[in-house]
């Protein structure tokens, strides 16, 4: 039998495209008995209303409560007692469906997606039991320092963009939406012209691409057309460094943000901010932020450095877990470090480990159906290619010092930056 290469490409990853606009993608793994669906709509949260952020979440959540042919009870007995998994969620700009199975079940996945997909109900009591959830959900996230400093740097770093909305609702939002607000949201952005499904697992592809086919053919594109979002106004960083704290009583860990815009997913710039990052807070101990900040200095519980790269914008934040008295000193070593970063080349030695690091990562990844399927998923959703891994060591090692530094100073100014605290004051 011909070994299956580690990396999927283009000889052994068949996409097809179906006349409604669903684009499937399926690659064989004849070893293993089960298969993995990933895939999403191309509609999010973005596309919530300003007054009723968390709709596209609390909606998702919804999805599997009811539809005209069966109620919530009767679809978990359907996925139970085929020992199956099902799970619908969503992002700041995709509708995400996940689901696992024995090859022999894929048709019925397949036909249960396309039904939740397609005629959702929304039952009242259900719609009810997941405001709940989610209103409980968000009360502890009040008292949640990390996570409030987080959605504060949104806030402040997006300004007028969509991106600065919290996806997952406040209180009021989630309390105001109704039955009827998910299904003017159902019927104005869900469709087949759009959708990607990938398909990974013991079934030949070419089965596998005609068995969605079968579920979905009847579905047909809705004449609502998306949005576009070229009219958003563009993200900058401030003129200023901004500080804003978030006061939490009674805490005795302060959650510290401080950053700025980064490139989006398509940029020219994402590989070498991809790579800088890792040096400068992620790889090891957490890169050298983590380093000079808690290691050095034991000024942190944690501290490193992120890279939220979304297909519109990007935001580049480091991010420590400190003592509320250690705040201002914390502050000065991270901008210090910022300063070196755009200041002088990364040396040889940080290059190549971290190049080493993201090249050796890759088909670990991919060593599960799961982790395959995610990575066809993002071959379609950034338009990168279908040999796009094969050739990623390539890319990974073509990054020099020089577009690191020029990556950095593109976009990180110590002297303008968000600054945002969330926690208990001092004194």
């Amino acid at each position: 039998m011909e070994k299956i290469n580690a990396l999927p490409g283009s000889d052994d990853i068949l996409r097809e495209e179906l006349t409604n606009g669903i684009t499937v993608l399926a690659r064989p793994n004849f070893e293993s008995p089960s298969i993995v669906i990933r895939g999403y709509l191309p509609c999010g949260s973005i596309l919530d209303p300003a007054d009723q952020s968390g709709l596209a979440i609390f909606l998702s959540y919804c999805l599997m409560r009811g539809t005209a042919k069966r109620d919530f009870y009767q679809i978990y007995e359907q996925i139970e007692s085929a020992g199956a998994s099902l799970s619908f969620s969503a992002s700041t700009h995709h509708i995400l469906f996940s689901a696992r199975a024995l090859t022999e079940d894929l048709p019925m996945l397949l036909d249960l997606i396309a039904e939740v997909l397609r005629f959702p109900e929304f039952p009242p009591n259900q719609i009810e039991q997941v405001r709940s959830q989610l209103l409980a959900g968000l009360a502890i996230r009040a008292q949640n320092t990390q996570e409030m400093a987080e959605i504060t740097f949104d806030k402040a770093l997006f300004g007028d963009h969509p991106y600065a909305r919290d996806d997952d609702g406040t209180p009021e939002s989630i309390q105001s939406i109704t039955r009827q607000d998910m299904q003017r949201f159902h019927q104005k952005y869900f469709g087949p012209e759009g959708m990607v499904l990938c398909i990974v697992g013991g079934i030949d592809s070419t089965e596998a691409v005609a068995k969605v086919r079968d579920a979905f053919e009847l579905w047909e594109k809705n004449p609502n057309p998306l949005p576009g979002f070229t009219d958003l106004p563009p993200v900058s960083n401030s003129e200023e460094t901004r500080k804003i704290h978030v006061e939490i009583p009674e805490k005795s860990q302060m959650d510290l943000i401080v950053g700025c815009t980064g490139p989006n997913r398509k940029s020219p710039h994402y590989l070498a901010a991809k790579l800088g990052n890792c040096i400068l807070g992620q790889f090891g101990m957490m890169g050298r932020i983590g380093k000079v900040v808690r290691d050095d200095n034991g000024l942190a519980y944690y501290a490193g450095s992120n890279l939220a790269a979304l297909p519109l914008s990007g935001a580049w934040e480091i991010t420590a877990g400190i003592n509320p008295q250690n705040a201002e000193k914390a502050l000065r070593l991270i901008r210090s470090e910022l300063k070196q970063f755009i200041g002088l080349p990364v040396l040889p030695s940080e290059l190549d480990d971290v190049q080493s690091y993201f090249i050796g990562r890759l088909p670990l990844d991919m060593e599960s159906n799961a982790g395959v399927a995610y990575y066809l998923l993002n071959l379609e959703r950034y338009q990168l290619g279908l040999d796009y891994y094969r050739e990623y060591e390539g890319f990974i090692r073509a990054v020099t010092a020089d577009q690191i530094l020029e990556t950095a100073r593109t976009f990180i100014d110590p002297d303008r930056l968000i600054i945002v605290t969330a926690g208990t004051s001092v004194g």
